[in-house]
């Protein structure tokens, strides 16, 4: 019996992008499905050089969108967030440990990725931990058992470093020349081609993502 070839879909986000958090639901649905094979594509929009200063401004800006996506998703955005997080103006706003963290975990064990990134996720808009800290994105990966990608992260293997920043630039490269401006998006290739699915279908119902996923 001749098995069809799964659908690979690519999910371009950041690990600091809230609407991102906000589609965690979308991706698990997807992450479930034995017809349908995810990968992650981090661009790096807060990463390194693109990080912000979390001065009051951005906090408000941030805050504000995060309620929004809250009202809209369901997903929690707790006080602890607001104020350890949000309300800490020596941190900046830098994706890049938690970009590279995801880089550790894919070289070391590929199938837990999507799974650190919820974690990821969780302590920060959730428990409050700034993962923009890399001394606090080490002892996250430490606690999943995920001691190789830590020790690796904690390090600062050259490899490593080397390795993520070519991931996020071939992400990048690919998301713009897809038109896309904003995370998250998500490309699907199938037999059909590729095709772009953004916007309000990854915060709705679960079935009309798979639909529009599967082609249907």
């Amino acid at each position: 019996m001749n098995q069809t070839a799964p659908i690979q879909v690519r999910y371009f986000f950041d690990p600091l992008c809230g609407w991102c958090y906000g589609a965690v639901p979308a991706l698990k649905v997807l992450q479930g499905q034995p017809d349908i094979a995810l990968g992650l594509a981090p661009v790096g929009l807060f990463a390194d050089e693109a990080a912000r200063p979390m001065d009051s401004g951005m906090a408000a800006y941030a805050w504000a969108n995060d309620q929004r996506i809250q009202a809209l998703t369901g997903q929690v955005f707790s006080p602890a967030y607001h104020e350890q997080v949000l309300g800490d103006p020596t941190r900046l706003f830098d994706s890049g440990p938690a970009t590279r963290a995801l880089s550790a975990v894919q070289i070391t064990a590929p199938g837990r990725e999507l799974d650190t990134l919820h974690a990821l996720q969780h302590a920060r808009y959730v428990d409050g931990l700034a993962t923009s800290d890399a001394a606090v994105v080490v002892a996250l990966l430490n606690g999943l058992g995920l001691h190789a990608a830590a020790q690796a992260l904690q390090a600062g293997e050259a490899g490593l470093l080397a390795h993520a920043r070519e991931r996020m630039q071939k992400a990048r490269s690919t998301w713009q020349q897809l038109g896309l401006q904003g995370v998250p998006a998500l490309q699907v290739q199938a037999a059909g081609g590729s095709r772009v699915v953004t916007g309000q279908v990854l915060y709705g119902a679960p079935d009309a993502l798979l639909s529009l996923v599967r082609g249907r």
